[in-house]
């Protein structure tokens, strides 16, 4: 049974065999050198001491080498990539062949979808939830119309029922029971930004294959969260990013999974590049295109080093970690403070998150009845960093690896105080 008391927090912490991990982060501090209470791991996550050193290895490497850099470093350019793939594959539940680092997310979902929906003129049309990330909804919406299909057409969503903010997936089986005729693509945010709720994968991997449409996923607040275990799941592909939860820094590399089913399919369309070619006559220069087995032929361009320095030293520090160790920590501190906010016992506030832990990450989002932003505000000036979502939702994320019981303990005491 959970407490509501400083000491309760504190003992979890001894407890915690995380804990130290706290100690391998930067924690932001306010004007008196106190550190903040962080919760805003949805939105960038916090960055490794180690960080500094790996981008330094690559600088010193740079200085030292130059070009010959590409195979004489330290860890060598041209395969830096192959460096993160394994770990980044448990981190998603793939294959290593599977996942590959590069672009960024919005780059990468758009090149899986030059490959993954190939609309005809009977089955085009696209499925995604309603209140979906806007880049999501952006981006499915300018394929529809480079396939000349106006959106108010081609998108379908999957929409909460009147009064409720989740998604049942009772009504996606209703959707496409009656356009799964229709539809070609199913492509849904594995964990809602606004509400926090995840979405059961296999679930709907099984149903847009029942009527055999392609099924994608953006992991964007998954990766790192929640464990996708992509390849069981059986999806088509998955993008995300990586300066979330897997606190790679700002505007880093995305990553993306496509099933090995795909591996060595000819017959997918695909925006192609030299970094996806086959290594062995990528320098041969005069070939034609030989796509790469694998997540690895849809790269395009030689990657940028110093953001994957950046990546790795992140992967890193979750693989002495364990990702089941970080996901139970996870659950655990999540229910805690559900528990916390549950305690005040205050009518103006609502989680909106879904109560099951398996129907989410580490993200509580808190609906606050007739709120504007400067409730956010007077929280931000109490040394509380989350994030607000409009109208009425603060955001609050208690990331595993930097997060503490008595952070989660001080913030709900912070949040009371702000209500008052």
């Amino acid at each position: 049974m959970f407490q509501n008391s400083l000491e309760y927090a504190k003992k979890q912490d001894a407890e915690d065999a995380l804990a130290p991990f706290r100690n391998k982060f930067h924690i932001p501090k306010n004007t008196s050198g106190e550190k903040l209470i962080y919760l805003c791991g949805n939105s960038l996550g916090l960055q490794p001491k180690i960080t500094s050193e790996y981008i330094d290895d690559v600088l010193k490497d740079w200085a030292k080498y130059g070009v010959e850099g590409h195979t004489e470093a330290k860890r060598a350019w041209l395969p830096y990539h192959e460096f993160l793939a394994e770990n980044m594959a448990k981190i998603v539940g793939a294959k290593p062949s599977e996942v590959v680092v590069m672009n960024t997310l919005t780059t990468n979902l758009h090149l899986m979808m030059v490959s993954f929906y190939q609309p005809t003129k009977t089955k085009y049309k696209i499925v995604v939830e309603s209140d979906a990330f806007p880049s999501d909804k952006y981006a499915v919406e300018s394929q529809l119309k480079f396939h000349g299909i106006d959106p108010k057409d081609g998108l379908i969503l999957w929409k909460p029922r009147k009064d409720e903010e989740l998604c049942r997936f009772e009504d996606l089986e209703e959707i496409m029971k009656n356009h799964g005729n229709e539809i070609a693509l199913v492509m849904i945010g594995s964990t809602n930004y606004y509400t926090g709720q995840s979405f059961p994968l296999k679930k709907i991997t099984e149903l847009g294959h029942k009527y055999d449409c392609m099924v994608g996923f953006d992991l964007a607040h998954g990766a790192g969260n929640i464990q996708p275990n992509l390849h069981e799941t059986g999806a088509d592909f998955a993008v995300w990013c990586t300066y979330k939860y897997l606190n790679s820094g700002p505007g880093s590399l995305g990553g993306c999974f496509v099933h090995e089913r795909h591996a060595n399919n000819e017959n997918l369309n695909r925006f192609a590049g030299w970094w996806g070619h086959n290594k062995k006559t990528r320098f041969n220069m005069r070939h034609e295109f030989d796509a790469l087995p694998g997540a690895e032929g849809w790269q395009l361009s030689n990657p940028p080093i110093l953001s994957m320095a950046a990546i790795r030293a992140s992967l890193d520090t979750f693989a002495e970690a364990g990702f089941e160790n970080i996901r139970k920590k996870s659950e655990k501190l999540t229910c805690y403070l559900e528990f916390l906010l549950d305690e005040m016992k205050n009518d103006s506030i609502k989680i909106i998150t879904p109560r099951n832990p398996e129907e989410r990450g580490c993200q509580l989002s808190i609906q606050v009845k007739k709120a504007d932003k400067n409730l956010h505000t007077k929280l931000t000036q109490a040394g509380v960093v989350s994030d607000w979502r409009e109208p009425d939702v603060i955001r609050v994320a208690p990331a595993p690896l930097y997060n503490s019981f008595e952070d989660v303990f001080r913030f709900s005491k912070k949040i009371k105080e702000v209500l008052k």
